[in-house]
């Protein structure tokens, strides 16, 4: 897959297609709606809540994914869904997951932390605000939440992979744990740079890709490894690298390895 080809994905994610099959979302899946002050919009956010929530008076770890159209509906995705509720409800997941709809033609604006000189984008810091200050602080009101770092995830694919680990960097007191997949590291590569200056990480991180996305993709997270090598010792297992031989730069790769990150990150 070439850089453009991984654009013309990262662009085509915009897509907000309906098919004509009903909703595959679970019973434990519900959506709210939530003003984004910074981002001058209003946001759809979906919650995904485990089956034994109602009965029970514990505290749970929370999953923040973006791209929430293509997490939890096959109604919604605009390439097949993660199926996250039902592999969720599969492992009886002590976990609560809030996911936050992408906004459209806005999603490389708000998913990129620099402005790219031909793509554009470069709102992340706003968009990671709405999250840290107004999205966060709601959900920990009003759901039985642990609200430590070490409880606090931040996950998502391609640009959804760039901001969640740009937030790693930014907020390391919120976020103390990424899932990153097929990071679209390319479109800002001064990522690396902040990296390199980055003096303490200490975050969990699990790097997943695919051996057949754009000719970047595993030597931009090699190199991304490397980096986060630098910051800490390996004796600290903090980090972990995953390239799939032969997956491409789609949702079937993030569908099919979600459990794992999942599990070894929680």
């Amino acid at each position: 897959m070439t850089r453009k080809t991984a654009f013309l994905y990262i662009v085509l994610f915009v897509a907000n297609t309906v098919f004509s099959q009903q909703s595959s979302a679970s019973k434990q899946v519900s959506t709210f709606t939530i003003e984004a002050p910074k981002l001058h919009s209003t946001k759809k956010i979906w919650l995904y809540l485990p089956k034994d929530y109602a009965a029970s008076k514990k505290k749970y770890p929370v999953i923040y994914m973006h791209d929430a159209q293509n997490l939890f509906d096959a109604k919604t995705a605009y390439a097949g869904e993660w199926n996250i509720d039902e592999k969720l409800d599969s492992l009886n997941a002590q976990v609560i997951v809030v996911g936050i709809e992408h906004g459209n033609e806005k999603r490389t604006e708000e998913l990129t932390p620099y402005k790219h000189e031909k793509y554009g984008g470069g709102n992340g810091d706003a968009y990671l605000e709405f999250i840290v200050k107004t999205l966060k602080p709601q959900i920990d009101k009003t759901y039985r939440t642990k609200t430590n770092a070490s409880a606090t995830v931040i996950m998502g694919s391609s640009l959804g992979g760039l901001i969640s680990y740009y937030a790693l960097l930014k907020y390391p007191e919120v976020f103390g744990k990424a899932g990153v997949f097929s990071p679209a590291f390319w479109i800002n590569p001064e990522i690396f740079d902040l990296t390199k200056t980055t003096r303490k990480l200490n975050s969990k991180i699990f790097l997943l890709c695919g051996d057949n996305e754009s000719k970047e993709m595993v030597p931009d997270v090699d190199k991304m490894e490397i980096l986060i090598s630098d910051k800490r010792c390996s004796c600290m297992h903090l980090t972990r690298k995953r390239i799939i031989k032969g997956a491409q730069h789609n949702e079937k790769l993030w569908r099919d390895n979600f459990v794992k990150v999942y599990l070894w990150l929680l």
